[in-house]
């Protein structure tokens, strides 16, 4: 099970991240279920992206894939091509979304958004590494 404690601790290590590469950040964390556990929209981060990291979040518990890889997946000729215009459109094929598992069981996942592709990965990166 994925608590709010371990969302709280996993928000709190991306925050860190995107500090370091001085870039404000959405940060989501859902459960098992693909369920909202906790955001943060850090100060100056865009609006905009509110709903890209819970989607990304979602979209990587949902199919266990770091976003960025279905991203290179879902590319014309690739397996999961048109996959984003699926589910009502909620998947998204960006970098930024890492499962969090607790050995070989995904408990949920880190969405984040407001950067570069290579930025909200990094930050989701640090983000599952304090799960």
């Amino acid at each position: 099970m994925l608590t709010l404690a371990d969302a709280r601790r996993i928000i709190a290590a991306a925050e860190k991240k995107a500090q370091e590469v001085g870039q404000p950040m959405n940060i989501a964390v859902v459960d098992g279920g693909g369920n909202l556990v906790a955001h943060v929209r850090m100060d100056k981060a865009w609006i905009g992206s509110v709903d890209i990291s819970i989607k990304k979040a979602w979209t990587s518990r949902a199919f266990d894939i770091a976003t960025k890889d279905l991203a290179e997946h879902s590319q014309s000729g690739g397996q999961f091509f048109g996959i984003h215009a699926s589910n009502n459109g909620r998947v998204m094929i960006f970098a930024g979304g890492i499962p969090l598992k607790r050995g070989d069981e995904v408990m949920g996942a880190i969405g984040v958004s407001g950067g570069s592709g290579q930025q909200d990965h990094a930050v989701a990166e640090a983000g599952a590494k304090a799960f």
